[in-house]
């Protein structure tokens, strides 16, 4: 019988366990299969272009130096081959990371047509030759010298499409598309256009076609259209500069980190045009002219996958600096030669002469690349790089501020001219809950807040703007900033604290003086005729107790009415000095007491409390006042079911928490006379409080009471 039991409950686990074993395998093989896919997405494009940089390799080493084939493609393939191997891997790295990345489609297709190209330059190197042509060399001439007008307008694509691999939105869109539109017809009129008798002194062999798919254009448009496509090409990739810059400007958050990679790009692409204007030499233009094509590609690479790997800022600097530099240098070469060409053309020999130029150019460097360095760096990112300097001159500034309002105004400039800032606002919030501000400049659209912490409290926040190179902090930048906020909220804090100090030993005095007249008015007023009064009727009810007993005894009686309200008087009196309940049923009894009453009125609460032994007097007053107040606050603005209280005493201080499950307090509410009552309340003592509103609901009163000074008062 067992076993006819077990059975079937034996089949329905098998069954189970082979239903669960065949999931798992189907989810392996999803799995294997979406990472063979992944791996096929992110290999496709870095392999295309290895094995054509390899065939175009291969074909220049094997190709004679000279040829009609070298005459009519100058320069080798491989470098263009190369450059559409290095696209390729940076489609890879970026599909590795995410395969749905449209940029990294793109990029991949764009490697493949410039190794496209270099393979066509060395193919038609290679197979032009004196006397006969190899096969498919005229689509290979075709390729090259028309489908690859189409070169620039690539890198421009690149430049319009990055991140999203779409072309941005707004007033950019539209000059993009137009831009993009332009390139094409211009790459368009190389694709159609005819040769026209222009390579005139190649000698080339029966089968070569250069007027492949052209159209039988005129010759004086041809003259004038192909200049103008050239020059529009440029134009082109010079507006897709443009545009990264202010694409840059515009942007905020993980787009702007992204694109200003590819604005430090866009900056060494400009000072590579601009050097290698200056130089006749062919292996500067292809070293410029590969360097154009391929930073921009490695850097928007980075600024995808991975922006934060090193400040940019810091190559951006660099750049600018080495830029600026280089045409300094230059323009003193130049001018070097053109003196030595006019004064001293005929006694220098060239060593000489080269060892003239070199010598201004070694002794310059150094001192002059210090002095660019600083002056760049504070012209871009204003007096950050000397935060002593910074700092010495705030703390001054301080000084000689005497009003509060006054120093926050001069945090808030010293902060805009060391960072080189349009807008700053520095918010402090005072002891007393009222909130200071002070602004500098104009609020941008885009702003973030950086908090203000003073002793592990947040009292208030730095607002910054969001857009601008300056606005760019590294995080010894923050340093500088918290450095600089840190002396503006300690000076501010002491001030407070001295004024605060003051009030409280004037109020104090007046309180000592208020309650001494109170309590001498009530003693003389009240207690003192009180009193006078018993004493006269004792001495009637003496005199009669001889000759009228029965008078002397409704004196008396009368006499025990007046004294119990004198005792009333006196109970009044000692209550006004210290709340009974704690003497009468200690501090967590009256807390109880307290409990009891809010129940009635609806809400539960709670006492928890350690054992607390003897606590100081002024210590027990304060938290009885303290949780009175909170759970005032309770019973008016929470609308809480529960509450609870719980004392801990640690060993230098009372830890008094009140919580509630209500409706907690609105970020923009100003702090009350209630709360304002509960902070001064533990700040007479020397202790903190803090008023929080968890992420479960309700509110959480914490307050802090040291007891070291006040038990040496109670023992002494």
């Amino acid at each position: 019988m067992r076993f006819h039991l077990d059975a079937p409950a034996g089949r329905a686990r098998n069954g189970f366990g082979r239903r669960r074993r065949f999931l798992h395998n189907e989810r392996v093989r999803a799995l294997s299969g979406d990472r063979s896919r992944q791996v096929v997405v992110t290999g496709v494009f870095p392999l295309l272009g290895l094995v054509m940089l390899g065939l175009a390799i291969a074909i220049d080493v094997v190709t004679p130096a000279t040829g009609p084939g070298v005459d009519l493609a100058p320069g080798f393939g491989s470098p263009y081959a190369a450059t559409g191997a290095i696209f390729g891997l940076c489609s890879g790295v970026v599909l590795a990371q995410n395969r749905r990345q449209a940029f990294g489609w793109v990029l991949g297709g764009i490697g493949v047509f410039w190794s496209l190209d270099g393979l066509a330059q060395s193919y038609v190197r290679f197979g032009i030759r004196q006397d006969e042509v190899l096969a498919g060399i005229n689509l290979a001439l075709w390729f090259l010298n028309r489908i690859g007008a189409f070169l620039p307008m690539t890198l421009a694509l690149m430049l319009l499409i990055f991140p999203t691999g779409a072309l941005p939105t707004g007033r950019w869109g539209t000059i993009g598309r137009a831009t993009l539109a332009t390139m094409a017809l211009a790459g368009l009129l190389a694709v159609l256009a005819p040769a026209n008798g222009r390579v005139t002194d190649v000698a080339l062999p029966p089968g070569v076609d250069l007027d492949a798919g052209s159209l039988p254009l005129p010759v004086a448009l041809i003259e004038v259209a192909l200049p103008a496509a050239v020059l529009m090409s440029v134009l082109g990739v010079l507006v897709a500069m443009a545009s990264v810059v202010a694409r840059y400007r515009a942007s905020a958050g993980l787009e702007r980190d992204r694109l200003r990679w590819l604005a430090w790009a866009v900056v060494v692409m400009a000072v590579l045009i601009s050097l290698s204007s200056f130089s006749d030499l062919s292996a500067v233009r292809d070293g410029s002219l590969f360097l154009l094509t391929v930073l921009p590609a490695i850097a928007m690479t980075i600024g995808i996958v991975k922006p934060q790997v090193v400040p940019v800022v810091d190559l951006l600097l660099g750049t600018l600096v080495f830029s600026v530099l280089a045409v300094v240098l230059v323009a003193v070469d130049l001018l070097i030669v053109a003196a030595i060409d006019l004064a001293l053309a005929d006694s220098l020999s060239q060593k000489q002469v080269v060892l003239v130029v070199l010598l201004p150019t070694v002794l310059l460097y150094g001192p002059l690349r210090m002095r660019l360095s600083v002056l760049i760096r504070r012209l871009v990112l204003g007096e950050r790089d000397a935060p002593y300097d910074v700092v010495a001159n705030l703390a001054s500034t301080l000084e000689r501020s005497d009003e509060p309002a006054e120093a926050l105004a001069a945090v808030a400039e010293s902060v805009a001219s060391t960072f080189g800032i349009g807008y700053v606002r520095v918010e402090v919030d005072r002891l007393d809950g009222e909130r200071m501000t002070a602004t500098r400049g104009t609020r941008p659209h885009a702003v973030r807040e950086l908090p203000i912490i003073y002793r592990d409290q947040e009292v208030g926040r730095v607002v910054l703007q969001v857009r601008g190179l300056r606005s760019w902090l590294s995080s010894r930048d923050e340093q500088l900033l918290a450095d600089l906020v840190r002396q503006a909220v300690t000076a501010l804090r002491t001030s407070q604290l001295a004024a605060a100090l003051q009030d409280n030993r004037e109020r104090l005095v007046v309180a000592r003086e208020e309650e001494r007249r109170r309590i001498r008015r009530d003693l003389h007023d009240g207690l003192g005729p009180s009193l006078s009064g018993v004493v006269y009727q004792l001495e009637s009810a003496r005199l009669l107790v001889a000759k009228d007993p029965v008078a002397a005894r409704e004196t008396i009686e009368t006499l025990s009415g007046h004294v119990q309200d004198v005792v009333a008087d006196v109970r009044r009196l000692v209550h006004d000095l210290r709340p009974p309940a704690l003497d009468d049923r200690g501090l967590v009894g009256a807390l109880t007491q307290l409990a009891e009453r809010m129940g009635v009125e609806g809400t539960a609460v709670r006492v928890e409390a350690d054992d607390l032994g003897s606590l100081p007097a002024a210590v027990e007053v304060a938290v009885f006042r303290i949780v009175g107040e909170a759970l005032t606050n309770i019973g008016r603005h929470a609308a809480a079911e529960t509450a609870s209280v719980r004392l801990v005493r640690e060993p230098a201080t009372l830890l008094v928490e009140v919580a509630d499950d209500g409706v907690g307090i609105a970020p923009e509410a100003q702090a009350g006379v209630g709360l304002i009552s509960l902070r001064e309340r533990a700040a007479e003592l020397g202790g903190r409080s803090e008023v929080l509103c968890p992420p479960s609901g309700g509110t959480l009163v914490r307050a802090w009471l040291p007891l070291s000074y006040a038990s040496e008062a109670t023992s002494s």
